[in-house]
């Protein structure tokens, strides 16, 4: 190891004779049959001070510490290798605690493996909006929204659903710290610091711009492949946009995406709008599989959030707008209630709801009304009949005892004139004896 050669050749002030004992040396080198490694400092316009030293060395590997946007980003480059294939971009590096590390992440293309199994949301309700229920293992979800439209909850649902199942979650926050976040999900009735203290999540923060673009793909990666989670969440990508150019955005964000299918690792991203549209400023929705519009509707004096499941590729999915309600008991999906002017939300739907109670409410006591009303007519009606029909049995009754007198009579006259006929009979019989 040769560190470095220019402090080896600096007492020679001739360039011809310090350019040979430079090639002396290297040939030394190469009859000894010794592996050298030669570090050497940067000339202007080429790679060395000399300009010799790449010419007579097997492999050049350049090394380079530059500076945009006040952000530093250390990159390495295979020049050349003799009698070897070898990448010829730009890779970034990182020199710390771990060592020297080298991320060759341009290198990814489109032979991920794909999955047919399901898994949840965290919130059942948005399960319920895909057939099936849940998004496929593997997939790239986005979700996008205005400022407290809900987008950093609903990807820590995600974060606590993955440990639920017993998987690992990596999240990585470029906003929020851990304890924020924590304490924030807790409103909504979720505990995620259980998952922190142990060993299925991770949480990193780091803001945009303490490392370059490259430096963040680099300690991403590098993270994932330490931790080796089952789902990744980015927090929000749109925090890279104010930092560099936004083609070089869509690069860096393309590699992760890549990297994370090719690993059949669920991402999560989440996405600043600064309107409520159906877009994104860093050009990634058609890379995702799915992807969730959560936006903030002003009605009646109030904000009220929605969301649209705007895409699931090969899920067929509900296209209704639902309100999307976060509480105490966790996030919710209302149902769609739709008014006479549309879809109705907050507190337009609450009164519509309640002016449908009422009109329910009363529809069903004039229901009611009729109801008693027909019983009572009815039971009078019963009355009338019960009184009828007893003043029907009390003339059957006359009736019967008229008929059963008129028998008696009519049997006692027939007996009579019975009487009497013997009596006329025994009369004339008796007369002669009498003379």
């Amino acid at each position: 190891m040769l560190d470095t050669i220019e402090s080896l050749f600096s007492a020679f002030s001739n360039p011809a004779i310090l350019r040979a004992e430079i090639r002396r040396l290297f040939d030394w080198l190469k009859q000894k049959g010794l592996t050298a490694v030669i570090t050497g400092e940067r000339g202007d316009g080429s790679l060395t001070r000399q300009g010799l030293e790449e010419y007579v060395s097997d492999c050049v590997i350049l090394l380079d510490h530059r500076v945009e946007n006040q952000i530093s980003t250390r990159r390495l480059r295979i020049v050349k290798y003799r009698g070897t294939a070898h990448g010829t971009n730009e890779y970034p590096f990182l020199i710390d605690e771990d060592g020297f590390s080298v991320l060759p992440v341009s290198s990814l293309g489109l032979g991920h493996k794909v999955f047919d199994e399901r898994i949840s949301t965290g919130v059942p309700d948005l399960d319920a909006m895909l057939t099936g229920g849940g998004f496929y293992r593997g997939s790239s979800i986005l979700l996008t929204g205005v400022a407290g439209s809900g987008k950093s909850s609903l990807a820590c649902m995600m974060a606590d659903a993955a440990c639920r199942r017993g998987e690992r979650a990596l999240y990585l926050s470029f906003e929020e710290s851990e304890a924020q976040t924590v304490r924030n999900m807790k409103s909504i009735g979720t505990d995620i610091g259980k998952w922190l203290k142990g060993d299925q999540m991770r949480y990193i923060a780091a803001r945009p711009t303490f490392y370059s673009l490259e430096m963040h793909l680099a300690i991403m990666l590098r993270e994932i492949g330490r931790f080796k989670p089952q789902l990744v969440v980015l927090d929000p990508i749109s925090a890279f946009t104010g930092s560099a150019d936004i083609s070089e955005v869509q690069t860096m964000l393309l590699r992760i995406v890549d990297y994370l299918k090719s690993n059949g690792i669920t991402a999560v991203f989440t996405h600043l709008a600064s309107v409520q549209q159906a877009e994104t400023d860093a050009g990634l929705s058609s890379l995702m599989d799915g992807w969730i519009l959560l936006l903030n509707r002003e009605a009646n004096g109030e904000f009220n959030r929605e969301l649209y499941l705007l895409k699931a590729r090969g899920i067929a999915h509900s296209n209704q707008v639902r309100e999307f309600v976060m509480s105490r008991t966790g996030l919710h999906l209302l149902e769609p209630y739709l008014g006479e002017g549309g879809a109705l939300t907050g507190s337009a739907r609450r009164n519509e709801e309640a002016r449908a109670r009422r009109a329910e409410t009363d529809r069903q006591a004039e229901v009611a009304r009729v109801q008693d009303q027909v019983t009572q007519r009815r039971r009078r009606a019963l009355a009338q009949i019960e009184a009828l029909q007893a003043d029907i049995d009390a003339d059957e009754a006359e009736l019967k005892r008229l008929v059963r007198a008129e028998e008696v009579y009519r049997q006692q006259s027939l007996d009579d004139s019975a009487a009497m006929a013997r009596g006329r009979r025994m009369g004339t019989s008796a007369g002669p004896e009498q003379e």
